[in-house]
């Protein structure tokens, strides 16, 4: 199996990320990659960039060296209404948007229920493409509820590569937990959307650990939009027609 989209990654613009967007997609190119995702955290994480960034990111070539480029963001939910760090206007205009719960953003909820219905407020939000850590250590979720959501309003869920990494204290159990994950999105047919996590130019699209986890609970190709070129397009011109109807005073 090939991936040929990796849809989370991110650069120097994090201050604990090592690479320019040009040297991540250079190794997408030489990985023979047709997308790769620049997404950045949102501003509130401790070393995330400016709002400004994002505002900028239309000099960005969404074409590279014949590399589809998605710029984008790894907004932080701040809140169980599903508060993102970004105004509307600012996430209208970038080509895919995760939202995700993260440590020292703002978001002060722990319990299950505070983060489940966090995640799903967020899911309500037509401007998100994709949750991101769906389930996470440090905020565990109810994962029934937030798959059937998910697939009620065309959200996706992601999983990340780089997020079952065992030293990490708040990480030890990430694998069984997406096992969980993965398990759930079968069982209501949800499609999933997998990223690297590359915090350095070498990892984008490295997917050793994902494709385990997909060996391992058996999960379809027909659940998986990494899978081909084609179910990638379908994806984004769905998802830019969806926008065009969306009214951004709401948010």
């Amino acid at each position: 199996m090939k991936f040929v989209a990796d849809f989370y990654t991110q650069t120097v613009a994090n201050g604990h990320a090592f690479s320019t967007i040009q040297e991540n997609i250079q190794t997408g190119v030489e990985k023979r990659l047709k997308y790769v995702a620049i997404t950045e955290h949102g501003p509130t994480f401790p070393d995330g960039p400016h709002p400004y960034y994002f505002g900028n990111f239309r000099v960005v070539p969404t074409v590279m060296k014949n590399l589809n480029v998605l710029r984008g963001v790894e907004l932080n939910i701040q809140d169980t209404l599903g508060t993102v760090d970004l105004p509307a206007e600012t996430i209208y205009d970038l080509d895919l948007v995760l939202a995700g719960l993260h440590r020292n953003t703002g978001y002060e909820g722990k319990a299950i229920q505070e983060n489940t219905e966090a995640i799903i407020n967020a899911i309500f939000n037509p401007l998100i493409d994709i949750i991101i850590h769906s389930d996470y250590e440090n905020y565990p979720i109810d994962i029934s509820t937030v798959v059937r959501v998910a697939k009620e309003n065309n959200t996706l869920l992601g999983v990340n590569n780089s997020f079952f990494v065992k030293n990490q204290a708040d990480q030890k159990n990430s694998y069984n937990y997406y096992k969980k994950v993965l398990e759930e999105a079968m069982d209501q047919e949800l499609v999933l959307a997998f990223g690297s996590g590359s915090h350095f130019s070498s990892d984008v699209g490295n997917f050793d650990l994902v494709f385990r986890l997909i060996e391992d609970v058996k999960f379809p190709l027909e659940l998986m939009l990494n899978v081909s070129e084609d179910r990638v397009e379908e994806f984004i011109n769905q998802r830019n027609k969806h926008r065009e109807k969306i009214d951004i005073s709401r948010y």
